[in-house]
């Protein structure tokens, strides 16, 4: 199931959407009774509505190879993962086909384990840190983490960010095995 609205989510629309899905314990098709321009979708993924940028932020593969197919066909031309592996290894090889801009989750969603990581570094040194150092913090992180897929993802008019962060992150498990001297 899922909903459309043309008009597009605002803030006001998704504290509504949070209310009802979080207090209220509502169903989303609540969300059209209030704005009227909005299509619920019964028993369909949002993937077949036409769109620039994608955002799968679920579950595991909640993006399948005709739902990747369908974002090439309609003009999408970047996805970026949110969560864990929410697009099915049959969809990655469509949008890497198709040259798309595609982050994968090991890249564009690890935000969250490394904002993790800042916290146990802070609490392990017993210091406080303030919201904006942890934001500097986390951006430098994730600038760092692009830089790496491009490094390592360059294929000349393409950047493959799967296979720059792959080799990206084998390299630093490499050189952590290396550094602990177990190669």
């Amino acid at each position: 199931m899922s909903i459309y609205d043309a008009d597009g989510i605002d803030d006001e629309k998704l504290a509504f959407v949070l209310d009802l899905k979080n207090v209220k314990r509502s169903r989303i098709q609540d969300y059209c009774e209030t704005y009227k321009n909005a299509k619920y979708y019964e028993g369909q993924r949002p993937w077949g509505v036409k769109c620039d940028i994608a955002l799968p932020c679920a579950t595991q593969n909640e993006i399948n190879e005709h739902d990747a197919r369908t974002l090439v066909e309609n003009g999408c031309f970047l996805v970026a993962e949110g969560a864990n592996m929410p697009s099915t290894p049959e969809a990655v090889e469509v949008f890497l086909k198709a040259k798309i801009l595609y982050a994968p989750g090991k890249a564009s969603n690890a935000g969250g384990v490394a904002t993790s990581g800042l916290e146990m570094t802070q609490n392990s040194m017993r210091l406080p840190w303030t919201r904006e150092e942890v934001d500097a913090r986390l951006h430098q992180i994730m600038c760092d983490i692009h830089s790496t897929c491009v490094k390592y993802g360059d294929e000349g008019d393409y950047i493959n960010y799967v296979k720059g962060a792959n080799i990206g992150g084998f390299i630093k498990v490499a050189y952590a095995m290396i550094a602990q001297g177990l190669v």
